[in-house]
């Protein structure tokens, strides 16, 4: 399949807000607000997306396939995603922060396993660079050899951020890594 990713912006807040709602806000009505604040409800938690997306505070690539979004992958600056998981192992090895975190990936159901988060990654690394890049930190699981439930890959899989060039830090959970990557600006 042939994607195309575009910016979260109010322009295309229309289409990420259809796919969501097609899923009843994601997670129980998380509408990926839980890397940037405790839960508000469904209802709360679309309008503050929807606020911080107005703002320019909230960063996401968007995967189409032709005018429907089907996908996307939340980043953003440390600042505007705070809320990782694994906090106490993570700052336990932690040197300084990144510039950008890539926190969560979403797949509409019928485009699972058909390379949506791969395609958001890609898109996501792009608007980084056009952003002005910088270091990149992600936390995705280590799903090798084994089966995965996919509600444990809302942070991607760790061979698909290495296919992507990023390397790995350290792990801080059984399966969950801390990967980076230098993504330069656009234009250099």
């Amino acid at each position: 399949m042939s994607f195309s990713t575009k910016p979260l912006d109010m322009t295309t807040w229309p289409h990420f807000a259809a796919l969501v709602e097609r899923h009843n806000g994601v997670w129980g009505g998380c509408w990926c607000m839980a890397f940037h604040a405790k839960g508000l409800g469904a209802a709360g938690n679309r309008a503050a997306k929807e606020t911080l997306v107005r703002e320019g505070r909230a960063h996401a690539a968007l995967v189409f396939d032709g005018p429907a979004c089907v996908g996307w992958c939340q980043f953003g600056p440390t600042g505007e995603l705070p809320r990782i998981k694994h906090q106490r192992a993570y700052r336990e090895g932690l040197t300084a922060l990144p510039d950008w975190r890539i926190t969560c990936f979403f797949s509409d159901k019928a485009f699972r396993r058909k390379g949506v988060a791969a395609a958001a990654l890609a898109g996501a690394l792009t608007e980084i660079g056009r952003l002005g890049g910088g270091t990149v930190e992600s936390y995705p699981e280590d799903a090798e050899g084994r089966s995965v439930a996919g509600a444990f890959l809302h942070n991607g899989t760790l061979a698909m951020f290495e296919a992507q060039g990023f390397s790995r830090n350290r792990r801080i959970g059984k399966h969950r890594w801390v990967v980076e990557k230098m993504v330069t600006a656009e234009g250099d």
